[in-house]
């Protein structure tokens, strides 16, 4: 008798199934199998660590350092890109635009993705005459040419780092808006939701805490899918003098040096390009494999 009781008041051991993998476990497995995704990260980890080190890599000053007689020079062992227009040295401002463009690609998508998110669950969740207004500026935001916006703004606000950021980002939030509306509209009628109404929970609570944690995962994929495109925006505003001002080094303005001069000196075009090519494919890498990674469909029971 006192064995079995010794037996029942002992601590009982939970063991873990190791079997069992949590969904962002098994998201990273299904994203790590992927290789042309697995490559996109490594593209981005060292495109990364370049703008980060950039003075450190750089062989040269991007605009200091000007190399008289060396005007369009091409490509050599001391100087592998050539030299731009004015003598500098190409590479050293190639590296030094990758802090321009991921800066821009980066910050300008956070502020869009969190607009989105806020507006687009306040629109999904409320219903009604929020959501009739919401919907008619999202609509209108993804009907007008967003260059077209982009150039306007720019030019009334003036080219800078900044107003680059800024106005691409205040810009871009309507597709993600449009996801989460979508997204929460469907989430609002499940269970949880209901429960949570009946319980007293209030709304923002319910957004903040039970929808919103729901609805990242394709806003996510969204998003690293959507920072290639914000780069190229930025360098096409770039490259029509309305966004970085020269002579900071970016890569559209850099293109621009070399429009110019693309007959004569081809490679002061054609290495900023060819980076631009290399970062949008890298971020559409790394987009396609999350959303192949956070598919539903691929979840194991």
């Amino acid at each position: 008798m006192s064995t079995t009781t010794a037996t029942s008041t002992a601590p009982a051991q939970i063991i873990q199934d190791p079997g069992h993998r949590s969904e962002w476990e098994q998201s990273w497995r299904r994203f790590s199998a992927n290789k042309v995704a697995l490559l996109g990260l490594v593209m981005v980890a060292l495109l990364v660590l370049m703008a980060i080190f950039a003075p450190v890599i750089a062989p040269y000053d991007p605009v200091e350092d000007i190399f008289r007689g060396m005007r369009g020079v091409g490509p050599s062992p001391e100087h592998p890109f050539g030299f731009d227009h004015l003598g500098r040295d190409l590479l050293s401002r190639v590296i030094y635009g990758s802090r321009v463009a991921l800066l821009v690609g980066l910050v300008a998508t956070g502020i869009a993705v969190t607009i989105g998110v806020l507006i687009g669950a306040v629109a999904g969740f409320f219903g009604g005459w929020v959501d009739t207004f919401i919907s008619r500026v999202i609509d209108t935001l993804m009907a007008f040419p967003i260059i077209a916006l982009l150039i306007v703004l720019a030019a009334v606000l003036g080219p800078s780092l900044v107003t680059t950021i800024v106005v691409i980002g205040f810009t871009g939030w309507a597709r993600f808006a449009r996801v989460v509306r979508a997204d929460v509209m469907s989430l609002k009628q499940q269970d949880f939701v209901i429960a949570a109404r009946a319980s007293g929970v209030s709304n923002w609570r319910i957004i903040w805490r039970h929808l919103l944690p729901n609805v990242m995962g394709p806003v996510i994929v969204l998003a690293s899918l959507g920072i290639g495109g914000i780069i190229i925006l930025e360098s096409a505003l770039s490259f029509l003098g309305l966004g970085i001002r020269p002579p900071n080094p970016s890569w559209g303005t850099t293109l621009a040096d070399g429009r110019a001069f693309i007959l004569r000196f081809p490679h002061i075009a054609f290495f900023p390009g060819l980076m631009i090519v290399i970062t949008v494919l890298a971020f559409n890498f790394i987009g396609d494999g999350l959303r192949d990674a956070l598919d539903p469909r691929q979840r194991e029971s």
